[in-house]
């Protein structure tokens, strides 16, 4: 690659702004989503009778069963909204770099 591109692309503020915004986005969703995971491993861990709760008094899905869906339905969420943003803002910020360092 041209070191002369590499340096009008890394001296730029706005791949400055980008890299950044797009670091401490990932880095919040990532922790968010193990706060999550772990949240869940530890229920099964310390509240394994909670968890073992039937929903009605007539059925056999436990509370476990919802909120073990709701983990996983998380993590497409959170994946869901880094895409999102990632085609409209990060998106955009690449583009104007790319426009200017052209």
């Amino acid at each position: 690659m041209n070191q002369d591109l590499v340096r009008k692309v890394t001296s730029n503020p706005k791949y400055h702004e980008l890299v950044s915004k797009r670091s401490r986005f990932g880095w919040t969703l990532a922790i968010l989503m193990l706060i999550i995971y772990y949240g869940f491993i530890l229920l099964i861990a310390y509240a394994p009778k909670f968890l073992a709760t039937p929903i009605s008094a007539a059925g056999v899905t436990t509370i476990g069963i919802p909120i073990g869906v709701g983990v996983i339905l998380s993590a497409f969420v959170l994946t869901g909204i880094y895409v999102a943003r990632a085609n409209s803002e990060f998106d955009r910020l690449n583009n104007e770099i790319k426009k200017e360092v052209l």
